[in-house]
């Protein structure tokens, strides 16, 4: 949009893991929260739409208490099904593993500077030839303020200087089908290791192919969701999900829901299968604020709900925050517990009445699910990530966070990939990724990468364990690529690089220069394993999709748009707009709903396709 929306029309969730002030210690002064209301999910930022919020609960969640030690899961002695209280003290899974922040072997003390590494408070120096070196400002907006930081959490902050930073958005060799997935193939030799040459191709020279027009709507609406499979293009929309031609078009067919969206699962199975939650009920004057209860399994092969669930605590509705659909399980979960079914439709666990831990969400995958659980005292929580058999929810894995970090986002399941926020100011709601090695029973700590303040550009949504954007990762090349900062200097020789940094050590080992005055961001993977990347649209040129060879970092172009409908794409920013490149076309959409606020926005579409034809 040419400005942001208008306020959502749901008022802020409270109660469990709301935000609190900073307590003393934490490493940085927190941003201030922008006036008005923040938003669900992302933090709120100037000419960024605001995020939903979900209804308040009819009562705040109780405190969790501490579990007891030693309390197993129900039938698993050595390996706990999901869903029973797991260990808030010590961890169940044995002892000698390392929390995050505390010096591994190998690594140095807080205030010892690794070799190559800069010192805590210096600006980091380019680590490879020609690497990027400090910029301006990185990043748009202001971070929510974090929940009250022990005095524990400094050293975790403190030794957070490397650090590891992977997301897989499409199947490299275990990964699922998402969103930013491309079919076409990988081209081309390489040509250096570092410089990132253009490699020769034919560019195809896109037009606008269809405009999908932006639903009346009185309120802002949520419409979260968008897929591409062999023959049909997804977009949810108001109250429905709708399939088009690839090309766009009229409607091939529509699948009708109960309320609004309220979130949408990136992955798609082979089989054409994803998850959505949605409201039990469109606004009413009797319930102007519908939970979000109702879980859905879509067929988007054939245009079909597969089946809807809900899960009950005596006569109400348990509201979750988030779903997802990973080894053949789907998993939703929230501030009340965690529930998964089979794609049949069976229920394989729920939350319990009365339970001292739960799963604030789950993160999928072809053949992986990665819970996030929460145990202990309200106001100092002990978060575990666990891998799980998807199948039973027995605890196969997992890592112990530190005391001091209140969320952790998954941007990856395979190989396991976290991010968590202990200080950034930027907005981007992640400071740092963990690449995790989950193998054994207690997971290990193997990578580390630090976004440094906006240094390298990635975006987690605040409180949500999945929706990391802006990142991409070769499982196959063992390298992770993220974006620099946008540099703010008009006359500089590109706008940023996308990088590549080794998984195990953390380090850069190679770049892909940008263009200049469009800034490059990675998407996700085509099916070859190699990167994509969407370059930004200005007043000279339109915005382009690139393909970054995982290995030599070259480039070669693949879509050029046209500069006359680059107004009009400059409605969709990778960091909160859905973008997808697949077969050969561009889609771009909102994730909002919104009344235009005048002239000036009246034709603002939902969704957009570039291609040839």
């Amino acid at each position: 949009m040419s400005q942001p929306p208008p306020p959502p029309n749901q008022p802020p969730q409270g109660g469990f893991g709301a935000p609190q002030e900073p307590g003393y210690g934490y490493p940085q002064q927190p941003p201030t929260p922008p006036p008005g209301q923040q938003g669900y999910g992302y933090p709120q930022a100037p000419g960024q739409p605001p995020q939903t919020p979900p209804p308040p609960p009819s009562a705040p969640p109780a405190p969790p208490q501490t579990p007891p030690q030693g309390a197993g899961g129900y039938g698993y002695p050595e390996q706990p099904v999901h869903g029973q209280p797991t260990q808030a003290g010590p961890s169940p899974y044995g002892s000698g593993q390392q929390s995050y922040g505390q010096p591994q072997y190998g690594q140095q003390p807080y205030g010892q500077p690794q070799f190559g590494q800069p010192q805590y408070g210096q600006p980091p120096q380019a680590q490879y030839p020609g690497g990027p070196g400090p910029g301006g400002p990185g990043g748009s907006g202001q971070s929510k303020q974090r929940m009250a930081i022990i005095v524990s959490a400094v050293v975790a902050v403190a030794l957070i200087i490397g650090g590891g930073i992977w997301f897989a958005t499409k199947d490299d060799g275990g990964g699922s089908e998402a969103k930013g997935k491309d079919k076409q193939s990988s081209q081309g030799a390489s040509s250096g290791t570092t410089g990132g040459g253009d490699k020769p191709a034919k560019t195809v020279d896109a037009k606008l192919l269809s405009k999908i027009p932006m639903p009346k709507v009185s309120d802002q609406v949520t419409v979260e969701g968008m897929w591409a499979t062999d023959d049909t293009f997804v977009k949810a929309g108001v109250y429905k999900i709708v399939g088009y031609p690839l090309s766009g078009g009229d409607a091939k067919w529509t699948i009708p829901l109960d309320g609004a969206v309220c979130w949408s699962s990136d992955h798609l199975t082979k089989d054409g299968l994803t998850t959505v939650l949605y409201q039990e009920a469109k606004p009413s004057a009797k319930d102007k604020y519908p939970s979000c209860t109702e879980i859905g399994l879509l067929d988007l092969k054939n245009g079909k709900m597969l089946w809807h669930r809900n899960v009950k605590e005596g006569d109400e509705k348990i509201r979750f925050d988030e779903v997802t659909i990973g080894g053949g399980t789907v998993a939703a979960g929230g501030t009340s517990g965690g529930a998964a079914w089979s794609t049949s439709g069976q229920a394989l666990w729920k939350p319990k009445s009365g339970e001292q831990c739960s799963d604030d969400g789950y993160a999928g995958g072809e053949d992986k699910l990665v819970a996030v659980r929460r145990c202990g005292d309200y106001d100092n929580p002990q978060i575990q990530v666990q891998t799980l058999n998807p199948k039973t929810g027995a605890v196969k894995s997992a890592y112990k966070v530190s005391q001091g970090i209140d969320y952790v986002h998954v941007a990856s399941t395979d190989p396991l990939v976290i991010g968590l926020d202990a200080g950034d100011s930027t907005g981007s709601a992640v400071s740092d990724f963990l690449a995790i090695d989950d193998s054994a029973k207690t997971g290990k700590v193997l990578g580390k990468i630090g976004t440094e303040n906006g240094k390298y550009d990635a975006k987690c949504e605040s409180t949500n364990v999945e929706g990391c954007r802006k990142l991409a990762v070769s499982k196959s090349a063992n390298a992770l690529f993220l974006g620099s900062e946008d540099r703010t200097d008009s006359s500089a020789a590109t706008a940023n690089e996308v990088v590549a940094f080794d998984l195990k050590t953390g380090k850069p080992i190679g770049k892909t220069d940008g263009v200049k005055g469009a800034a490059l961001t990675p998407l996700g993977l085509d099916e070859d394993g190699s990167v994509l990347a969407y370059q930004e649209s200005t007043w000279e040129t339109g915005g382009a999709v690139w393909r970054i060879d995982p290995k030599s970092y070259a480039k070669t172009k693949l879509l050029q748009n046209p500069v006359a409908s680059h107004e009009m794409e400059q409605n969709f920013s990778p960091s909160y707009s859905e973008i997808i490149y697949s077969g050969g076309h561009l889609y771009m959409s909102d994730v909002y709903a919104s009344k235009p606020s005048g002239t000036y926005d009246k034709d603002d579409p939902l969704a957009i396709i570039f291609g040839a034809s």
